[in-house]
């Protein structure tokens, strides 16, 4: 089954990369190289049903499930993890991604994360 992706909004690409590159400085004040591959989660907000079609589509782009929450006010959260480098190009084909997902399933794109890695010589 192959999908076409929809286009995305530009002003909700730079949106996302502004917060995005506060998440990048603060990994590199922790001693971040970036260019080392490492799990990075994503987290959509939407309902069990939309979460399936998340993970069909989600799958093909190499992501595999990592958990599902409910927060307080009972809103769903899925989980998902890809293995990547988190310099600027990979992080916007990141985004990008999670929000043609977004656009596709009908669920709200909520970020992404991972720990810093810090490079060492061997």
């Amino acid at each position: 089954m192959s999908q076409n992706l929809p286009p995305v909004d530009e002003s909700r690409l730079a949106a996302e990369w502004e917060a995005d590159k506060d998440v990048l400085a603060n990994l590199a004040a922790n001693g971040d190289v970036a260019r080392i591959a490492r799990p990075v989660d994503v987290s959509f907000r939407g309902s069990e049903q939309d979460f399936e079609r998340v993970l069909t589509i989600a799958s093909q782009f190499g992501f595999v499930e990592l958990d599902r929450e409910e927060d307080e006010e009972g809103d769903l959260f899925l989980f998902l993890e890809c293995v990547q480098p988190v310099d600027e190009q990979s992080i916007r084909a990141l985004t990008k991604k999670c929000l043609q997902i977004e656009i596709l399933c009908g669920v709200e794109y909520d970020g992404w994360g991972c720990e810093a890695q810090a490079g060492g010589v061997h």
